[in-house]
């Protein structure tokens, strides 16, 4: 067996234990660059750790850090009490709002799952209450929260361009942006349509106003499947199944109201804030790790004692998953792997069936693991592929790999599908589990077809 072969099934089986087991794929893929790179690639250790993502590295920890002093201080809970209370009794509105405060909040720079974690006890608590369809509810709040996780300075973003941009490929983040966005908002059409939504443009509140929109500690420091990365397969590990299957607990705890007074100064800086990120990296093209961490030590200088929790609420877990495999890709890269890959690929009689191939890899992987750790490994072993003579748009075929390896995140044994199924009310577990399943599984199968023929078939 050559070594290219040998990374690769390692690789595979790096997949497989992060998937069986509730262990960070981040420590496996660091464990196995070290012995792959050491007893294989000839490397030393220093080569190893050259391989380091310390730019994505900035950005993970500038941008999660920042947006758990804005979850601190109450501000996004003030923005979807805002939201909410804007209905004036149109409950058709809801949903949507939910689908936009999730795409918001990810857009932003929230992770996924951490944006489910907001969302999903409001929007599935009105469910309860207003008899919409609670699967509905929960679909909309994630494939929301994936619509808005490709801008360029989301984490999904910056993962997928940072590695295009390395590899020398035609770049176009934007692109990427609204192929994931509007994607989502027509997936979330379709099932607005097919799942009481008709009915519920007929029905109306003439009082929202009343409704009782808990307040929520969004960003726990040490529970929760949220802590351990998009799609980890936490579903149906022991810990979350105590916290979310079947229990009175939940994944989102309730904290008095009146913690944080609505709209108060601070919230209204960190707000602020937030806009202000989004020009001076987008506008300035300033560095997002950099930009962020200054305005989040503004954030910390003006109420310490507020934001001692924040950076125990960085996604540590999350970091580490997508700088070990990040790593292991370098290792891969310095051994020709990524290279005989690609040239594989190519060497396929159709490169259309290639580009199909590796769209639902990327598909199906990321349904029982890492939608992250997918991006940050199938994306460079496409590179050679991309690079050919094949015909093959980069820049499509990158939008669609993108929105392939996420919009499976509504299976149950993803972190998102997961949040949905805890946080549901009213509901036979068993059955919703059985139908968040049953989705899922559709959108695996058909959502690769679909993407391959509107960004890869189309356009040649």
């Amino acid at each position: 067996m050559t070594p290219h072969l040998i990374s690769i099934y390692a690789l595979a089986v790096m997949f497989v234990i992060a998937t069986v087991w509730p262990i960070n794929m981040g420590v496996l893929a660091f464990v196995g660059a070290f012995l792959v790179g050491t007893l294989l690639a000839g490397q030393s250790t220093n080569d190893i750790i050259g391989g380091f993502p310390g730019g994505l590295f900035l950005t993970l920890v500038g941008i999660t850090w920042l947006f758990a002093l804005a979850q601190n201080n109450g501000t996004i809970d003030w923005l979807v009490r805002m939201a909410v209370r804007a209905v004036k009794g149109r409950l058709a509105a809801i949903p949507w709002i939910m689908f936009g405060i999730s795409a918001m909040l990810t857009a932003v720079g929230a992770v996924s799952p951490g944006a489910v974690a907001i969302v999903a006890p409001i929007a599935l608590g009105f469910a309860f209450r207003y008899h919409i369809s609670p699967l509905m509810m929960g679909l909309m709040v994630v494939h929301g929260a994936q619509a808005g996780g490709f801008s360029p300075i989301s984490i999904y973003g910056g993962i997928t361009n940072g590695v295009v941009e390395k590899a020398g490929l035609p770049l176009s983040p934007m692109t990427t942006f609204a192929a994931s966005f509007f994607v989502n908002a027509a997936v979330a059409l379709i099932l607005f349509m097919v799942l009481g939504g008709r009915k519920l443009m007929s029905a109306r509140l003439e009082n929202l106003e009343p409704v009782d929109v808990p307040h929520v500690e969004i960003a726990r420091a040490a529970t929760g499947p949220q802590i351990f990365g998009d799609s980890e397969a936490q579903a149906l590990t022991r810990r979350v199944g105590k916290e979310g299957g079947g229990h009175s607990n939940k994944l989102v705890a309730e904290v008095p109201e009146g913690d944080h007074p609505d709209g108060n100064l601070y919230q209204m800086v960190t707000l602020a804030g937030l806009a202000l990120l989004a020009v001076l990296v987008l506008a300035f093209k300033l560095d997002i790790g950099f930009v962020a961490l200054s305005i989040g030590l503004v954030l910390a200088l003006w109420a310490p004692t507020m934001q001692k929790r924040a950076m125990a609420q960085v996604a540590w877990p999350e970091i580490m998953l997508i700088t070990g495999v990040s790593t292991y890709v370098a290792v891969m890269e310095h051994m020709g792997t990524v290279d005989f890959v690609g040239d594989s690929v190519a060497g396929m009689a159709s490169p259309l069936l290639a580009a199909l191939m590796l769209f639902f890899i990327g598909a199906v992987v990321s349904a029982f693991a890492s939608s992250t750790a997918v991006l940050g490994s199938l994306i460079p072993l496409a590179v050679p592929f991309l690079q050919g003579d094949t015909g093959v748009g980069a820049i499509g075929f990158i939008a669609g790999m993108a929105v392939a390896s996420t919009i499976v995140d509504v299976s149950p044994f993803s972190t998102n599908g997961a949040l949905v199924l805890a946080n549901a009310h009213g509901i036979d577990r068993q059955v919703f589990f059985r139908k968040l399943l049953s989705y899922g599984a559709l959108v695996t199968v058909l959502a690769p077809v679909v993407l391959w023929l509107i960004f890869v078939v189309l356009p040649g």
